[in-house]
């Protein structure tokens, strides 16, 4: 992907969670690194467009770059890209004719922030939902907060756990911006318990059963009794994403041409996205693209045994929240390599950096990303390359 805005720019991502917890679409903020530098709008479509092409899933464009914002809104994107319009851009005259133009085109528009003037009358209807920060609601008074009626429905913005969500959506949230993944309590699991969740157990046990390479009718036994897991394993087998030249039919077939080592990463995978909790969709939409993440980050250059592993940890780095258990006891019953073992429990080791910086693209701090970036000795343009390939990958197996 040869695109000199790489290079120019930061992102980050979250998902956009609707009321019945599905995933609708992902937001991608895009910070300039230098406000002064000008930058290209057809450029910044062209990368959206490699992950989100016209006609396919949506995303949400929240570009914290007025100019650049600007050239956007006179710019034509597809029907599927969602833009985010601070309000005090939104009142201004000069933006009014872009912003009508995308409504009529049929883009979503969304209205965020304080305004410094009240929006044209004329011009509230171009606007789908208001985006709401979690601090400024509370159960306050919205609409002076947003300067948008409470008529036009809202995106709570800012969640950070599973109470945060379940409390926006009681005050009326068409649905959530963020990660409602910091509920973990170390040590409790979810039951009072500590210990391997019993709708996870067959899947630890048939990594267990992988990793000791037992016979293949051993490992079939084991996937019969979850048909479920079965199904969604060979979906993910299957998916583009996989590369697969010829399709899978059976589990016996998956290990007779992928072998026990390559199919660790996709066990992995499977395990991080096997809760049927609802509430936990947001964490397994973060496993998949933290995993996809990690690869990207790990270059071409790497070894399979190192792209692999790099995965293996990303997918895992989220299995806390899910076991609801902390990484040194929860480690003890998954076996993991060393190296993602110091990450995860320890968080030193090689893969330490790198976990970090996917923590700093899903929390969207500019500071924190580029102090990631550094100590992950990646260049930006690097950085950003890797995101949208496994953005680009993970919409492939969802």
């Amino acid at each position: 992907m040869d695109n000199a805005l790489l290079g120019q720019v930061a992102l980050s991502y979250c998902p956009i969670t609707d009321r019945q917890r599905n995933v609708t679409a992902t937001r991608l903020t895009v910070f300039a690194l230098n406000p002064s530098q000008a930058l290209d709008a057809g450029a910044l479509l062209a990368a959206v467009g490699s992950v989100w092409p016209s006609g396919g899933s949506k995303v949400a464009l929240s570009v914290r770059s007025e100019s650049l914002l600007a050239d956007l809104l006179a710019a034509k994107p597809a029907e599927n890209i969602m833009i985010e319009v601070p309000a005090f851009m939104a009142s201004d005259p000069a933006h009014s004719l872009s912003i009508g133009g995308l409504y009529a085109k049929g883009n979503t528009l969304l209205i965020s922030g304080r305004p410094t003037q009240p929006v044209p009358r004329d011009l509230l209807p171009c606007f789908k939902y208001s985006i709401i920060d979690l601090a400024d609601d509370r159960r306050l008074d919205e609409t002076a907060q947003s300067g948008v009626p409470r008529s036009i429905g809202f995106y709570q913005d800012g969640i950070r756990t599973v109470a945060d969500m379940e409390g926006a959506f009681r005050r009326g949230a068409v649905a959530v911006l963020g990660w409602p993944i910091d509920d973990f309590v170390s040590g409790a699991s979810s039951n009072g318990k500590k210990g391997v969740r019993p709708d996870l157990q067959i899947m630890v046990e048939l990594i267990n059963r992988v990793e000791r390479e037992e016979p293949i009718d051993r490992l079939e036994a084991t996937l019969k009794r979850d048909p479920m897991l079965a199904f969604k394993l060979m979906r993910y087998i299957n998916s583009p994403a996989f590369g697969m030249s010829v399709e899978i039919s059976s589990f016996s077939h998956a290990v007779m041409l992928l072998g026990y080592k390559r199919l660790k990463r996709w066990l992995a995978l499977l395990l991080a996205t096997a809760s049927k909790d609802a509430n936990q969709r947001p964490v397994m939409f973060a496993a998949v693209r933290r995993g996809m993440l990690m690869e990207a980050l790990a270059g071409r250059e790497a070894s399979e045994t190192v792209r692999s592993e790099m995965f293996i940890c990303g997918v895992f780095s989220l299995l806390d929240r899910m076991f609801q258990e902390p990484f040194p006891d929860l480690l003890k019953t998954i076996p993991v390599p060393e190296g993602v073992y110091l990450a995860l429990a320890e968080e030193t080791g090689p893969y330490a950096p790198f976990i970090r910086l996917t923590r700093a693209m899903e929390d969207g701090l500019l500071p924190d990303i580029r102090a990631a970036q550094d100590e992950a000795m990646l260049k930006m343009s690097e950085v950003n390359r890797a995101l949208l390939v496994a953005l680009g990958m993970a919409t492939q197996v969802d």
